[in-house]
C-alpha cells in the first residue's frame, strides 16, 4: 500500500512533523515510529505486521496512539500496536 503524506504525518511519521501539531497530537512528537521505517506500519496484504508491532510494544506513546486509531476509526496500519482486524476487534468488544 502506497504512504500518501497525510496519514505519514498523521501516523507521526516523515519530516512534515516539526513541534507544530495542536496538544492533543503532541504524543506524535514522542513516537518510536517517527524514527522507523513508515513502510513497517502499513505492511502489504499478508505482508508481516512483527516488525512494526516490535517497535510499538517499547513505545511510550502507545496507549495514546491506540486511543487516537480507535477515536479516528483508522482503517489501515499498525497503530498502538494493533492491526486493523485488532482494533476492529476492540471495537466491537466496547459495543
Amino acid at each position: 500500500m502506497a504512504v500518501d503524506s497525510v496519514t505519514v504525518v498523521e501516523h507521526g511519521l516523515g519530516d512534515d512533523v516539526t513541534g507544530d501539531l495542536p496538544e492533543e497530537l503532541a504524543w506524535q512528537e514522542r513516537a518510536l515510529c517517527a524514527q522507523t521505517d513508515p513502510e513497517a506500519f502499513f505492511p502489504e496484504k499478508g505482508g508481516s505486521t512483527r516488525e512494526a508491532k516490535r517497535v510499538c510494544m517499547s513505545c511510550d506513546v502507545r496507549p495514546e496512539c491506540l486511543s487516537y486509531a480507535l477515536a479516528n476509526d483508522e482503517r489501515f496500519g499498525i497503530w498502538g500496536g494493533l492491526s486493523e482486524r485488532e482494533r476492529r476487534r476492540v471495537k466491537k468488544r466496547a459495543v
